[in-house]
């Protein structure tokens, strides 16, 4: 045999012809079945079993008739590999890096100045806001939107997912279907101003206990209006719980064939969008901005169209929107952070903030003369560049820093109290920017931007006692009806923005005139103001509930002290609303009841019929107004 021959041979058994001797040894010893594993899957099992992974595959060789599970197991391996870059062999030593880190009290911050951010602070209807607003219309005809929708509404007390629940209970609006309205809005002021073939694409994160739920929502509402192929599902996984320093992966406690896997953190939106080429495409069509929101803020269009301005005039490369931030408040905060080696702006968490703070030898998280911090509160709501933010991902793969949180049992911080998971978040990908690169903010008053709705109705009386926000479906409504009536007073209406204090639940809420003005009828306050051309002739009082929607609606006097009032018009439909008198009343108060014992409300079983009946005798009012 000639030398190059027995090179040749030497590197197929090494290469190929391993994998061949792992099969027969796997199949002489039991370790695998009739149900054969592929050559891919064996080749995977052992490269685990040399990275700490023994422990999931110990006596297999003795259990009989196991073959489908062992079959399942690895496939579901295969698939767990193919998710992460590097795959679980990367994992892994991803894992033993961070946790080292975690172990050794490790600062990530270590070096860094916090410094006052740039950015631009605006008042809802003042000159500058105006001036941004419309500097972010003109360029709306560039822009693409990605809603974070991975969570179910369990710490409502709703089984479902989040964006099906209403946004408000008058029109019954859910939040996905407020979304595309906002989004449609927008893409119909672009078209008038001229961009007539414009769409707004829509990109939607999902996970698996979502993905299928949001996928039914649409398929049954048609997709709330959006086109085909407007709208794009990215569906995130999950990756291997950690049990300890070491990163051994755990099974389930009740399946020895199967992992448990725990969700990666909303930062692996980047990667999906990324895997899926959508940055790129979006780059490729000359869009210049792409917003992130998250699935239960319904005030987050409101800040759009100034905050895609904001974008523009100072080009941020990363802009978030924020709201005004007390010292030691529990969100994170927006940080110009300094070292030897680098500059950047990214998200600092409030924990972190103030030891931060001391260690570059100041007092601490302290309000300055606005009797704010100077680094306002983080809401995850981002307006990035779409050019550098596919080249960046291009970079990195998608990927954005990651982090690992164990919660340790002893004060060696060897034992976890539970398993763990590497995890990233959506608001670190400043970090992988270079020192040139221009991130800030726009900071507007909560009420404006900013209304999350996340707590059940007994969380959220220790929510609004601890902070002053419940964050609950009832504070969320009132929001929304409340920031229409300040868009109305902006207007030059007559109607008090400021309701009644009232409890509902035993949550304080505010209740004044239930205002719903739909993304058709006006998406900016510019709109707004030249659909009612004569706003003195526009009177609420805190008795009504008043619904416009519809793009050809204009409003020359609207006169009501009490009741109900829908004008809805439909696509090409043009209507002037000229009405002086009341509506149909609600008498009744739609409350529950709280059982101490049980630590819930409960409701009236004819609650449902009592509502129907005013809205279905709005519904004769409605007929009789459209004009």
């Amino acid at each position: 045999m000639s030398k190059n021959a027995r090179k040749m041979l030497v590197a197929g058994l090494i290469g190929g012809g391993i994998v061949y001797l792992l099969h027969k040894y796997f199949s002489s010893t039991g370790f695998m079945g009739s149900t054969s594993m592929t050559e891919k899957e064996l080749a995977l099992i052992e490269k685990l079993k040399q990275n700490g992974q023994a422990h999931l595959f110990k006596g297999w060789e003795e259990l009989k008739g196991k073959d489908a599970e062992k079959k399942m197991f690895a496939e579901q391996l295969v698939t767990l590999d193919g998710q992460y870059p590097g795959g679980l062999v990367g994992y892994i030593e991803n894992s033993k890096k961070l946790l080292k880190f975690s172990k050794d009290g490790g600062n990530p911050f270590e070096g860094y100045t916090p410094m006052k951010p740039s950015g631009i602070m605006l008042t809802l209807g003042d000159k500058k806001f105006d001036e941004m607003e419309a500097a972010g219309m003109k360029v709306i005809k560039d822009t693409a939107f990605c809603l974070v929708a991975g969570g179910l509404g369990e710490r409502l007390g709703y089984n479902g997912i989040k964006v099906e629940l209403p946004y408000e209970t008058v029109t019954e609006t859910c939040y996905l279907d407020l979304y595309c309205k906002h989004i449609l809005a927008l893409q119909a002021q672009a078209r008038k101003a001229g961009a007539t073939d414009c769409v707004l694409p829509l990109a939607i994160m999902t996970s698996g206990d979502t993905h299928a739920k949001t996928v039914d929502l649409l398929k049954k509402n048609n997709n709330f209006g959006m086109a085909e192929g407007q709208v794009v599902i990215v569906k995130q996984e999950k990756v291997p719980s950690l049990a300890n320093n070491d990163a051994a992966f755990v099974a389930q406690k009740d399946n020895a064939f199967s992992l448990q896997t725990k969700p990666h953190g909303h930062g692996d939106v980047h990667k999906l969008i990324h895997d899926a080429g959508l940055a790129k495409k979006w780059a490729s069509e000359g869009r210049k901005y792409l917003m992130f929101f998250q699935d239960t803020n319904g005030l987050v269009f409101h800040a759009a169209p100034a905050a895609f301005g904001v974008s523009v005039t100072e080009e941020f490369e990363v802009n978030s929107i924020t709201v005004p931030r007390k010292p030691g408040e529990a969100v994170g905060a927006i940080c110009k952070l300094e070292s030897k080696d680098k500059t950047l702006t990214c998200n600092v968490e409030y924990n972190q903030l103030d030891a931060l703070m001391k260690a570059a030898g100041y007092a601490g998280d302290e309000a300055d003369a606005s009797g704010f911090s100077p680094y306002p509160g983080n809401l995850n709501i981002l307006i990035f560049s779409i050019p550098e933010y596919a080249a960046t991902l291009e970079k990195s793969n998608g990927m954005v820093p990651e982090f690992v949180n164990p919660k340790y049992k002893d004060a060696e911080k060897t034992i976890f109290k539970k398993p763990t998971r590497l995890e990233c978040m959506m608001q670190d990908y400043p970090k992988l920017l270079d020192s040139k690169a221009k991130v800030g903010f726009i900071s507007l008053e909560r009420g404006v931007c900013f209304s999350a709705v996340k707590n059940n109705a007994v969380d959220a009386r220790g929510k609004q006692a601890k902070t002053g926000f419940p964050e609950s479906a009832c504070s969320g409504e009132a929001d929304a009806y409340k920031v229409c009536r300040k868009y109305l007073k902006l207007a030059g209406c007559d109607v008090a923005v400021e309701g009644k204090t009232a409890e509902y639940n035993m949550i304080k809420t505010d209740v004044g005139a239930k205002v719903v003005l739909q993304p058709s009828f006006a998406c900016t306050l510019a709109e707004l103001k030249a659909k009612i051309p004569k706003p003195s002739q526009v009177k609420l009082g805190q008795d009504t509930t008043v619904v416009l929607e519809g793009e050809d609606v204009v409003v020359e006097r609207l006169e009501m002290e009490k009741g109900f009032l829908s004008v809805v018009a439909c696509p090409g439909a043009k209507v002037t609303i000229d009405w002086k008198g009341d509506g149909p009343t609600m008498d009744f108060v739609p409350e529950g009841k709280f059982d101490d014992s049980k630590k819930e409300f409960s409701y009236p079983e004819d609650l449902a019929e009592k509502y129907r009946y005013v809205l279905t005798a709005a519904v004769a009012l409605h007929c009789s107004v459209v004009l």
